[in-house]
């Protein structure tokens, strides 16, 4: 009889990425997941069972943890990423350390965490790979780091006058800004930061453009000291004239689901006003312009095998105009929040959403007559 695997879960109890998960669990016959908040992990509590399958999940969306990781009080605030970095990675590695004595399963490798999760090493494992990635001065472990606002006016060129500026440990857009740069000296940014007149940054719902070099130098200096990444803009693929690309989840090594996001600012992101697309016109555009849609697939694929480690990613796929090519805008640790998504045909995951796929893999992982490697379970 194939055994059922007892499952752990190191997130946020009760918030709407473990509850997913828990459900998928427990549909696919598994008993109820475990729950073992981050903050017992931060605070030396946690404790793993032998014989689980631990899975981490973000520990975003719970102001105790945001102030443990970031040491801030406002969990809008943009600043405070770099110490939120060494903290979740050291946090991620005692978890690696803990189900390692306890003789359990880890289903996230934290060395590939810390890469993911800094967006200047990541783009280099890509590019070192022959992903598809867009140009950039800071990609890998050697390049300059950027110090403020002179730093990137001296890494422009010609091919980088339109630029994304990201923080280098910053995710769902946070500190992302939109940056293009013309003749006599005019700048202009577009981007979710809203800066006080204490010169405090914050998150916004709302995406604004400041429009002049001042503005935008005190961001990028405000900005710079928790490390930024910077990347040529690729004009994107349109759909409906709005802006487009697509999130693709890669679960065991097979593309899955994905989504395509629209948008009418430079940011896709969905809490930032982007709105789910059409698949299947996006499928349909690609085919049409002599582009391969299987080949966009492989890429989020090619991409994932980067992190051999890690059960799932979420791989950013960039359509350059006129969809036929396409290229890698980042690997997202946590990227598979996509609820009521099913998978895509001939994927294995058919009805099945991101977390049931994740729970039908590790099934197969659980299997003596397979081979066991969660993360590459398909194979």
């Amino acid at each position: 009889m194939r055994p059922s695997p007892r499952l752990a879960v190191v997130g946020i109890p009760g918030n709407r990425r473990v509850t997913l998960f828990q459900e998928a669990a427990r549909a696919g016959g598994l008993a109820d997941v475990r729950a073992v908040p981050w903050l017992d992990v931060l605070r030396g509590r946690a404790r793993f069972l032998p014989g689980e399958w631990v899975r981490i999940e973000s520990p975003g969306e719970d102001p105790l943890v945001d102030r443990e990781l970031r040491g801030m009080d406002d969990a809008a605030r943009v600043e405070g990423t770099a110490r939120w970095y060494e903290r979740f990675v050291r946090a991620a590695r005692s978890v690696a350390e803990l189900t390692g004595d306890a003789g359990a399963t880890l289903l996230d490798d934290p060395d590939e965490l810390a890469v993911l999760f800094d967006k200047r090493r990541c783009h280099g494992v890509l590019r070192e790979a022959g992903v598809p990635v867009p140009d950039s001065p800071t990609s890998g472990d050697s390049a300059p780091r950027v110090r403020g606002w002179d730093d990137v006016r001296a890494l422009e060129s010609p091919g980088l006058r339109r630029m994304f500026v990201k923080l280098a440990h910053g995710s769902s857009a946070s500190g992302v800004l939109a940056v293009e740069t013309a003749g006599g000296g005019r700048v202009q940014a577009t981007t979710s930061v809203e800066r006080d007149d204490q010169g405090r940054l914050f998150n916004s719902l709302r995406v604004r453009r400041y429009a002049t070099e001042r503005e935008v130098a005190a961001l990028v200096d405000a900005l710079a000291p928790d490390g930024l990444h910077i990347e040529r803009w690729v004009p994107k693929a349109s759909q409906r004239g709005r802006s487009a690309d697509l999130r693709v989840v890669v679960v065991a090594g097979r593309a899955t689901h994905a989504v395509v996001r629209t948008s009418r600012s430079p940011m896709t992101n969905l809490h930032l006003g982007g709105a789910r697309g059409d698949l299947a016109a996006a499928r349909a555009a690609t085919e049409a312009a002599g582009g391969s849609w299987t080949g966009m697939l492989e890429l989020g694929e090619r991409a994932a095998a980067c992190f051999p480690g890690s059960l799932r990613v979420g791989v950013d796929v960039l359509p350059t105009t006129g969809w036929r090519r396409f290229a890698v805008g980042e690997v997202n640790a946590f990227g598979d929040l996509l609820p009521g998504l099913t998978g895509l045909p001939g994927s294995g995951a058919e009805g099945q959403d991101t977390y049931a796929a994740q729970i039908a893999a590790i099934h197969r992982a659980a299997d003596p007559g397979r081979r066991r490697n969660v993360h590459r379970a398909t194979a």
